[in-house]
């Protein structure tokens, strides 16, 4: 393996070793609803204290876990709400996650589309092509669409040649009701300790909520299918 080689493996093997660290060592387990019950108390009242450096803090950390790959997302976005409310828990859960997203997306590029382009060939040349058309759309659909992993959106749009700023705008929009639901539970973190009770994290997959944003990853596919409508019937 060449050092120019390594030194684009760099970026994506540091990002690895440290979800497999942060697994090996069940780190996850400080990052659970449990955890926040026993020390809520101490931590909201520091925060209110430093509202300002805790929010700096927080979408640093939101922003590595992102990069990381790391599984406690649905306990981070929630944890937001609990500490700063809804909106303004929403809105840092949201640069976190979009620096994070767009560090991994550029740490995917850096080292595996080369890689694969000289690989695939053609066959990548028509899936960049399909998708460049309307990249920004379908980035979109996949963000607001709560289904699809979230490692896995911010890694195959850079391996099909997305460009960075449509990838991060997408991103920034396309997570936005997601955020503001999650914070939403958090909100109700306070309540939900007194009375010794548990958060529904499932929330998001209730068909009151998830049709909604059914419907608007529907309506970011609408100038798709206009476009494509539109190319079939100017062909001859």
């Amino acid at each position: 393996m060449t050092l120019p080689m390594l030194r684009r493996l760099l970026p994506v093997v540091t990002l690895l070793l440290g979800l497999v660290l942060f697994l090996l060592f069940g780190l996850e387990r400080y990052f659970s609803f449990e955890m926040l019950s026993r020390h809520h108390a101490e931590l909201a009242a520091w925060v209110t204290a430093h509202v300002a450096l805790a929010a700096l803090i927080y979408v640093l950390f939101y922003a590595l876990a992102v990069a990381f790959s790391l599984p406690i997302a649905v306990v981070i976005t929630p944890v937001g709400g609990f500490l700063f409310g809804v909106w303004l828990g929403a809105l840092l859960s949201v640069i976190g996650a979009t620096l994070g997203s767009v560090a991994l997306f550029l740490a995917a590029r850096t080292a595996f589309r080369d890689l694969l382009r000289a690989r695939a060939g053609a066959t990548l040349a028509r899936l960049e092509d399909g998708f460049r058309r309307d990249s920004f759309n379908y980035l979109l659909f996949l963000r607001l669409v709560p289904v699809f992993p979230f490692w896995l959106v911010n890694i195959v749009p850079a391996l099909l040649g997305m460009q960075l700023g449509p990838y991060t705008l997408a991103t920034l929009i396309g997570i936005v009701p997601g955020a503001v639901i999650y914070a939403g539970v958090g909100a109700s973190f306070g309540t939900l300790i007194e009375r010794g009770e548990r958060p529904d994290f499932g929330v998001i997959f209730e068909w009151h909520i998830l049709l909604p944003l059914l419907g608007l990853a529907a309506l970011s596919l609408l100038p798709v299918v206009y476009t494509r409508l539109r190319g079939g019937k100017a062909a001859p």
